[in-house]
């Protein structure tokens, strides 16, 4: 018996065996053999035998329900004539894929159940946001249409009872004072905290709020009230500078000494030896304020029953937040920091999967600069507006 681990050739003259060696020495007893020792380079053909890879499985998931599509295109009162047209040729927008009839890239949904199941999960969905009629028709719009699409989202959500119960006015106050409009994300950051909040079994009642002026992403992190600045810092490290790096600036109303102890603290952590410098500048901005409204909305919708379960869906509450369209850029925080969307359960329907865009390296590098180049000039242009729109009425 020929081998290229050479131990193995004292394998019969040890007095205890263990375990694996234990139980092939009482298989191997039953052979009249000897162990000889063979080079690796020498053994090549048994060695690539031996560490022969398995194939991987690959579990993939797709939506069902919509393969009845093309069965009712022709029968269908709001598609019916577009579709005989399109059998011969494109009409305007629409055309037929793969016997599904398309707007655009957005697939066409006949009457039914579909387009009530379709609004339902880009409204309440475990991944949305119980957002309001604009951000879901948002939604709907990038991967499907249907005539008087925008009236039905406006009826459902409209006659939904969580939202109307969970979502309050806010009550205006302070003057809006812009700050400078940052250049690239997470370089220019808000850090802000909820409390108050009902403690749960893993003993959290706040969450810290941090949020990326350029591309308005945010991340929400569960922690508790009594944390101190150094905590803090151990926190942000973790769940901020992990994925995003070093800001530039932090805006908090937190005090200057708190601050100025969450940068030592932040630096120390680092590791580095570079010398750095912090001033305060007293400046105040309206994107906390309604980051953190939107959160409560949220977390009134998610947690229906159980309140001291509110940090578990978090993570829930922060990818809706982060997915949702943004009025001012027409884009996602996502789309803005990363160049495109994250997938979402409605995007495992095999047709959408089929007509999704898919740009090279190249494409992606020059959508992303024209994204932020987009969203520079829209924030400048909201600035002017909210101030303008903010200001009246407030003391």
């Amino acid at each position: 018996m020929y081998t290229d681990h050479e131990a193995l050739r004292f394998l019969n003259s040890q007095k205890k065996l263990k375990g694996r060696h234990a139980a092939w020495s009482e298989f191997l007893a039953s052979f009249n053999y000897v162990i000889k020792h063979k080079a690796g380079h020498l053994n090549q053909a048994p060695d690539a035998l031996s560490r022969c890879h398995l194939l991987l499985q690959t579990l993939q998931t797709k939506v069902l329900g919509m393969e009845n599509f093309k069965d009712l295109y022709s029968i269908d009162a709001d598609f019916k004539l577009i579709w005989s047209q399109c059998l011969h040729q494109p009409y305007k927008l629409f055309h037929i894929k793969d016997g599904y009839l398309f707007h655009g890239h957005s697939l066409c949904i006949p009457r039914g159940s579909n387009r009530l199941a379709i609004i339902t999960e880009c409204h309440e969905g475990g991944l949305m946001g119980h957002f309001g009629r604009d951000k879901t028709l948002n939604l709907i719009q990038e991967k499907f249409y249907w005539p008087l699409l925008s009236r039905d989202v406006g009826r459902y959500v409209q006659g939904f009872r969580v939202c109307r119960m969970a979502k309050t006015q806010g009550t205006n106050a302070g003057l809006y004072s812009p700050l400078p409009v940052p250049k690239a994300p997470w370089e220019d950051v808000s850090l802000d905290f909820v409390l108050g909040l009902p403690r749960t079994q893993r003993n959290k009642d706040s969450i810290m709020v941090v949020v990326d002026r350029f591309s308005k992403m945010a991340h929400f992190v569960a922690c508790h009230k009594t944390l101190d600045a150094s905590h803090i810092a151990d926190l942000y490290l973790k769940e901020i500078v992990r994925i995003h790096g070093i800001p530039m600036t932090i805006m908090s109303d937190r005090d200057v000494k708190f601050m100025s102890y969450f940068w030592k603290t932040l630096w120390s952590k680092l590791g580095t030896r570079l010398q750095y410098s912090s001033a305060a500048h007293p400046q105040i901005d309206g994107q906390t304020e309604v980051v953190n409204r939107s959160l409560g909305n949220l977390l009134r919708c998610f947690v229906r029953r159980n309140l001291k379960q509110w940090d578990l869906i978090l993570a829930q509450i922060e990818f809706a937040f982060n997915r949702s369209i943004n009025q001012s850029t027409r884009r996602s925080p996502f789309e803005i920091v990363y160049g495109r969307n994250p997938l979402t359960p409605l995007d495992l329907i095999p047709i959408v999967q089929q007509t999704a865009y898919n740009p090279d390296g190249e494409q992606r590098k020059r959508y992303k600069s024209c994204i932020s180049r987009y969203r520079t000039k829209s924030l400048n242009r909201m600035k002017s507006i909210a101030r303008k729109l903010t200001d009246t009425g407030r003391r």
